[in-house]
C-alpha cells in the first residue's frame, strides 16, 4: 500500500561513531524523499565526523576512518541536509529514540536552525514491536519475504525501513491497533497523523527525553533531584540549576528547549 500523503516525507538512517547523541558523530546517512506523487528522491553520503571511529562500531557497519577521510565534515553539509528535509515528515527504524535525536544535535553543532519537532515522525520499529516485537532485519523478513543482506548501511536500511512501513499499511488495514496497544481504537489507516501518534512511545519534549510532558501538560524534569517537577517551577526556586545544566554535558536540542522555557517564563 502506498502511503497517503498530504506533504512529503523523508525516511532516514545514520551510521555513526557511536550511541552517545552528545559526544558521537554521523558518519554515514541515507535519504529516501517520498513525494505527494509517490516519486522518490534518494541521496547517501558519508561525511568524516572529525574523531577516530571506534572498532565496535565499525564491527556493525563496516566503516573505517580511511573511508572517510576525505570526505566533507556535516557541518560542511548541513544546510543542504536541512534544505533537503525541510518542510516534510520524517521516517525511521528506531529514529524517534535515535536517528532523529543525533541527526538534531549535528544540526544544532553546526549551527542550522531546524526544529524538528515541529514535523511528524513515524517510527516504523515502534509499529512493529507493538505488532510483532521484532528487528529490522526481521521485519523485512516478515513483512516483506526478503532477506536484508546488507544490513547496516544506510542506504539498505533506509530502504528497507520504508518498505517494511508500506508493507505493514497493508497487513494491518482490518486490524484494531487497541487490541495490541490500547491506544487507538480504530484499525489503522493510511494516516501520516494517526501513525505518528501510533510510532510514538513517550511524550518528550527535548528529543532525549530530559524534558517531557506531564499529565496536565506541563513540562517537567525527567532526570535527576528534580524528576518529575514542573521546568518553570525549578528554574523559579533553584536558578543555578539552570546554569547547571548549560555547563554540564547536556544534549544542545534539551539546553535549546530548556532556554526557550526559562525565556518564556521571563516574559510572562
Amino acid at each position: 500500500m502506498e502511503l497517503n500523503l498530504q506533504k512529503p516525507i523523508v525516511f532516514f538512517d545514520l551510521e555513526t561513531t557511536g550511541i552517545d547523541i552528545v559526544n558521537d558523530r554521523i558518519i554515514e546517512f541515507s535519504f529516501i524523499k517520498i513525494h505527494t506523487d509517490q516519486s522518490e528522491e534518494t541521496w547517501t553520503q558519508r561525511v568524516n565526523p572529525g574523531m577516530p571511529i571506534p572498532p565496535k562500531s565499525t564491527e556493525i557497519h563496516g566503516i573505517k576512518d580511511e573511508d572517510v577521510a576525505d570526505k566533507p565534515l556535516f557541518k560542511d553539509v548541513a544546510k543542504k541536509v536541512a534544505a533537503f528535509i525541510e518542510g516534510c515528515d520524517l521516517g525511521g527504524f528506531n529514529s524517534n529514540k535515535f536517528d532523529i535525536p543525533m541527526l538534531a544535535e549535528e544540526l544544532a553543532r553546526a549551527d542550522v536552525d531546524i526544529d524538528l519537532k515541529k514535523v511528524r515522525h513515524i517510527d516504523v520499529q515502534t509499529i512493529f514491536h507493538k505488532m510483532e516485537q521484532r528487528t529490522l532485519e526481521a521485519a523485512y523478513k516478515f513483512y516483506c519475504q526478503k532477506d536484508l543482506t546488507e544490513a547496516h548501511t544506510a542506504e539498505a536500511d533506509t530502504r528497507a525501513t520504508y518498505e517494511v512501513l508500506k508493507a505493514q499499511l497493508d497487513r494491518y488495514k482490518d486490524v484494531d491497533f487497541k487490541d495490541k496497544a490500547g491506544k487507538i481504537s480504530q484499525p489503522v489507516i493510511n494516516d501520516i497523523d494517526q501513525l505518528a501518534e501510533f510510532s510514538t512511545q513517550n511524550r518528550n519534549v527535548d528529543f532525549a527525553g530530559r524534558v517531557v510532558y506531564n499529565n496536565d501538560g506541563e513540562e517537567v524534569f525527567n532526570f535527576g533531584k528534580y524528576k518529575y517537577t514542573p521546568v518553570e517551577e525549578v528554574f523559579e526556586k533553584d536558578p543555578g540549576y539552570y546554569s547547571w545544566i548549560l555547563n554540564s554535558d547536556f544534549p544542545s536540542y534539551t539546553k535549546r528547549v530548556l532556554t526557550a522555557i526559562k525565556l518564556r517564563k521571563m516574559m510572562q
